[in-house]
Order: structure tokens, then C-alpha cells, then sequence
């Protein structure tokens, strides 16, 4: 009989669209698939911050949840939204070749930027940074799936707002009216796309194989690493993007406050084949240089 398996996805159409992209391939190799969509606690509760409300993988826990259960066969997230530290049992499959990891800012022409303006984000990361290169500005929460945020933008009397490149270039959104934001550091595993199994599937964790990427692989473990090495959840003021050029990787990290004021920052070119512990040693180096204290006081400020 053959083994039809089950793909655990969240129902927003960009996580739909990572899903079927896993589903063709898949299909491609021989196998038989069905989507399995599914709602986040992130995706229901549109009113407050993510980081208000307190739990690290908001995204994937019903994900996790389906996969303990035995309700769906793998599971598929953009890999920032995952947390470092997984459940028991569950493991990581693939990680598919990586989109654009960059950030950009969606806006209404840029004449604002020297001056006082609103700029629109959900994330603490995005937040800190622009506050350190931009103090004048304010900024404003914003969340929901990618077309309810274009929307809100379009409604509002904001200036802007940032977005990851990979979702609006994944669904064909991407406006005229943007500006690649080379100087923000991205998430840690931005623009990834990665498949979590049972690790005692053997037959999907070898199915699933098939589709992995292997520097993409090598980049996010070492963004992973710097992350999980801060104990930071994915809400915290945390960026790292590793990246690999030849025989050489590149690694770029920060930590900062949440009002943007401090910034602690971190780059390392390595060789490929010493790149293994790059992301713990610059997390070490961030935590020698005041990241303890630093990360102390944004779990404090996180914890009111």
C-alpha cells in the first residue's frame, strides 16, 4: 500500500504556499501527499504583540502538537518561527534552499527618514534596530498574514513598514514602493524553510531527505547556535545571518535593547571547514561585552 503522507501546515497562504512547495517536490520523488492545515495561537490572536504574549513558538506549537499525536506525518515553518530547543521526539528533516533573507521597508516615498515618522512592525528585532538608526521615529505594532498587513499599511497614515523579502516574493506581493534593507540583520533563519518529523519515522525522515540543502543547512544551524547560545526566544532583540562565500562563511550577529538605544554586534569570516562553533563562540563574545546583563534586563522587560 503506498504511504500517503501527511503535511501538517498553518492555513495563512504563505504557509500554504511553503507547504505545497514541499508537497510538489515530494511528489516529484514518487510520493503520495495531503495537506493538513491548521490554526497557530499566533494566527488567532491578532491584538497584541508577540511578544506580549509570552510563549516561544507560538507559530509551531500546534504543529507540534498534531506531529506527537500522530495526526499528521511532518510538519512545515519558516524557520525563524521555529524554537531552538524542540520537543522531545520531534527532529529536524530538511531545511529547503533559502529565499531572500533580507528585510524591507514597504513605504510611501522616504523623505520622512531624517524626520519624525510611524513605521510599522510586529518584531522586537526590526523595532530595536530601526530605533538605533532612526530615534526620531515611532513605531507601531502590526500583525496578521502577509495581505492583512499590506492592508493595514494602505489604511494607515503610517510611513512604512518592514516585512521579510522572502514572503512577499514567495506570494508575487512585493510592491514598487520598497527599499531592501541591507544594513538590518535578519532573524536567524530568515527566509528558510525547514520540515520537522518523528524521529522515529524513518520512512518520512528519509522521504524528506531528499529535499534538503546543505549550505542552507550549514547557515541556519550556525544562526541557530548564536540564538540558542543567548537564550533568546524568537522574540527577543536578536539578529544573526550566516552566509557562505567560496570556501569561507560569513557571520554577522547582534543583540539589543529594546528601545534600540544598545547594540551589541559581532562578525567572523571563517573558513567552511572551522564554521561548526562559529555561532557560540560570537553569542560568547556578545555575552563577554555586557549581553548577559543586556538579556537580563529584556526578559525583565519582557516579563511585566
Amino acid at each position: 500500500m503506498n504511504h500517503v503522507i501527511r503535511i501538517g501546515t498553518r492555513d495563512s497562504e504563505l504557509a500554504l504556499w511553503q507547504a505545497n512547495t514541499v508537497k510538489n517536490k515530494l511528489q516529484d520523488f514518487g510520493h503520495t501527499c495531503e495537506l493538513v492545515p491548521v490554526k497557530s495561537t499566533g494566527d488567532l490572536v491578532l491584538d497584541q504583540p508577540l511578544y506580549e504574549l509570552g510563549i516561544t513558538g507560538i507559530f509551531t506549537k500546534t504543529l507540534d502538537v498534531a506531529l506527537l499525536r500522530g495526526e499528521i506525518d511532518i510538519a512545515v515553518h519558516s524557520m525563524k518561527d521555529v524554537p531552538t530547543l524542540l520537543p522531545k521526539g520531534i527532529v529536524q528533516a530538511a531545511v529547503l534552499p533559502r529565499a531572500n533573507p533580507r528585510d524591507i521597508l514597504l513605504h510611501k516615498g522616504l523623505d520622512f527618514l531624517n524626520e519624525e515618522g510611524i513605521i510599522a512592525t510586529g518584531s522586537l528585532r526590526r523595532k530595536a534596530q530601526w530605533l538605533h538608526r532612526y530615534p526620531l521615529h515611532q513605531i507601531t505594532d502590526l500583525r496578521g498574514n502577509v495581505n492583512t498587513r499590506l492592508q493595514k499599511l494602505k489604511d494607515n497614515t503610517w510611513n512604512g513598514a518592514i516585512f521579510a523579502a522572502a514572503g512577499l516574493e514567495r506570494l508575487h506581493l512585493l510592491p514598487e514602493n520598497h527599499t531592501e534593507l541591507q544594513w538590518m540583520i535578519p532573524a536567524p533563519a530568515q527566509g528558510a524553510m525547514v520540515v520537522m518529523a518523528m524521529e522515529e519515522n524513518k520512512f518520512c525522515l528519509q522521504a524528506v531527505r531528499a529535499l534538503n540543502d546543505s549550505q542552507t543547512e550549514i547557515c541556519t544551524r550556525i544562526e541557530r547556535n548564536f540564538l540558542s547560545t543567548l537564550e533568546g526566544g524568537c522574540t527577543a532583540p536578536i539578529g544573526a545571518l550566516a552566509t557562505i562565500e567560496g570556501n569561507k562563511v560569513l557571520f554577522s550577529g547582534l543583540l539589543l535593547s529594546i528601545d534600540g538605544q544598545e547594540k551589541l554586534e559581532v562578525s567572523k569570516e571563517v573558513p567552511l571547514a572551522q564554521a561548526q562553533d562559529i555561532g557560540r563562540i560570537c553569542a560568547e563574545e556578545i555575552l563577554n561585552k555586557g549581553g548577559k546583563e543586556l538579556m537580563a534586563l529584556i526578559k525583565q522587560q519582557l516579563n511585566k
